[in-house]
C-alpha cells in the first residue's frame, strides 16, 4: 500500500501563516514508499561518464615464473586497484614451502596516474594504523604454500584500495626451484 503525505516547502511558511501575498502553493506530495534505485555511475567534473565498478567475477592478471630458484624473487603482473577496496590473491607453486609475499610499487615503465618515474619494486607503505604512523601495507616474509594447488589469500580492510600500480614480489624460500603462478580477483 502506497501512502503519501503533504509537507511544506521551506518557502511556504508565509502562505501557511495565512499571508495571501505568497503566490506559490508550498505544499508538496511526499511519497511514503520504498523505491529501488539503480546506481550505474556518475558524470565526473570534466563531464565524462564513469561507470560504477563491480567486483571481478573470476581471477585475472595471470603471471607465471618457471623454475624460480630458492632465494630468488619474481614480480607478478601489474594489478590496477582503482575503484576497488579489497583483493584476493591466488598463488600456485610447484614446490611447497615458505614464500615471501610483498606488495610493491609497479614498474617505472608505467605511469602512476600522471606521475613517472615511480620508485619501482619498493614496498608499498601507508598509514592504516590507528596511531597514524607509516607501515608496510603487506610484507609477509614466510607464508607456507602447498604445492600444485591454488593458495588463496584475502587482503581486506582497504589496505591496497585504489593502488593504481600494484605488484606482488614473490620470493621463493622453499629450499628448491619452483614454478610460481599468480592471479588476482578485485572486490569493490
Amino acid at each position: 500500500m502506497v501512502r503519501n503525505r503533504r509537507g511544506l516547502a521551506p518557502w511556504s511558511l508565509a502562505r501557511e501563516a495565512g499571508i495571501q501575498s505568497a503566490t506559490v502553493d508550498g505544499t508538496r506530495e511526499v511519497p511514503q514508499y520504498v523505491q529501488p534505485v539503480l546506481d550505474t555511475g556518475f558524470v565526473d567534473e570534466k563531464g565524462d561518464w564513469k561507470g560504477a565498478k563491480s567486483s571481478d567475477n573470476e581471477f585475472g592478471f595471470y603471471h607465471i615464473g618457471n623454475a624460480i630458484g630458492n632465494g630468488v624473487s619474481e614480480l607478478a603482473s601489474v594489478c590496477d586497484m582503482t575503484g576497488f577496496k579489497d583483493l584476493q590473491i591466488a598463488i600456485k607453486v610447484s614446490n611447497g614451502g615458505n614464500f615471501g609475499i610483498v606488495a610493491v610499487m609497479g614498474p617505472d615503465s608505467n605511469n602512476y596516474a600522471n606521475l613517472n618515474p615511480v620508485n619501482a619494486a619498493t614496498v608499498l607503505r601507508g598509514n592504516y594504523k590507528e596511531d597514524g604512523t607509516m607501515a608496510d601495507l603487506l610484507n609477509d616474509s614466510a607464508e607456507a604454500l602447498t604445492a600444485d594447488v591454488w593458495n588463496i589469500f584475502n587482503i581486506n580492510a582497504g589496505k591496497l584500495a585504489n593502488q593504481k600500480l600494484l605488484q606482488f614480489k614473490i620470493t621463493n624460500n622453499s629450499g628448491g626451484a619452483s614454478d610460481i603462478e599468480v592471479m588476482y580477483l578485485r572486490i569493490v
